[in-house]
């Protein structure tokens, strides 16, 4: 079991994500979208999803800062281990609370409007789930295994072993001592990296790059001396008398 969840499962989520990507993109093009239902309703939206978006930004950020910026880097620059821990336990927690209560809300709204509620499908309620799970999960393990003082250094199992999928020698025996709830939190959110071509969390693979390179758009004034008047067209203007 632990040769499949740490050694062969990663590279299962990889092909998954890679291949549902390339399909959802060839046959679904026009899914590959959010789904907005800002129509229905907006006051609350307009609170609640920025708040998930950083708080999800910050959370991966963070992720992707703790698994692959050895320890090694961080002692150069003058970052020692406890200056890391804490600014992982207190910015991890922020960053996990903001995103929690950010989907709390969106939640809420998507529950509580009918319309919005309506236009909620069972992929999307499978999404919610296993997204609040491993953000839940992970903000849970951080409490659990950390306090002020110090906490479970997972740059010295969990970070060697995602760094050694990429070499295709996966390092089984780091994860095999690691706490359960490590453990789990991963494999939720493998799982989340496999539903995510299929559910509208797709859209996190897309930018308006041709935005950029678009051409202007030239407004211009009506010039009433090169235009001349048209006769009022009956039954659209009032006519004086």
């Amino acid at each position: 079991m632990n040769t499949f969840l740490w050694g062969a499962l990663p590279y299962i989520v990889f092909a998954l994500l890679v291949s549902g990507l390339i399909w959802r993109h060839r046959y679904d093009k026009f899914g590959w979208t959010t789904r907005s239902s800002e129509v229905y309703e907006s006051r609350l939206l307009n609170i609640a999803s920025p708040m998930f978006h950083y708080g999800i930004l910050f959370v991966l950020v963070g992720h992707l800062i703790g698994l692959f910026v050895p320890e090694s880097w961080t002692d150069a620059v003058g970052i020692n281990e406890h200056t890391y821990h804490l600014l992982s336990l207190f910015g991890g927690c922020a960053a996990g609370f903001l995103a929690i209560a950010g989907i709390l809300m969106l939640l809420y709204r998507r529950r509580t409007n009918t319309a919005v509620f309506r236009a909620t499908t069972r992929n999307d309620k499978l999404m919610y789930v296993v997204l609040l799970a491993s953000i839940a999960m992970g903000l849970t393990t951080k409490l659990v295994h950390s306090n002020i003082h110090s906490g479970y250094n997972y740059r010295t199992t969990i970070a060697p072993w995602a760094r050694s999928l990429f070499t295709l020698q996966p390092k089984v025996d780091l994860m095999v001592g690691t706490p359960v709830t490590y453990q789990i939190h991963a494999v939720i959110g493998m799982a989340l990296f496999a539903l995510l071509p299929f559910t509208r969390l797709v859209h996190m693979f897309s930018a308006p790059v041709q935005y950029l390179f678009r051409p202007y758009i030239v407004y211009r004034s009506r010039d009433t001396e090169q235009v001349a008047e048209r006769p009022p067209r009956r039954g659209w203007e009032r006519i004086k008398y």
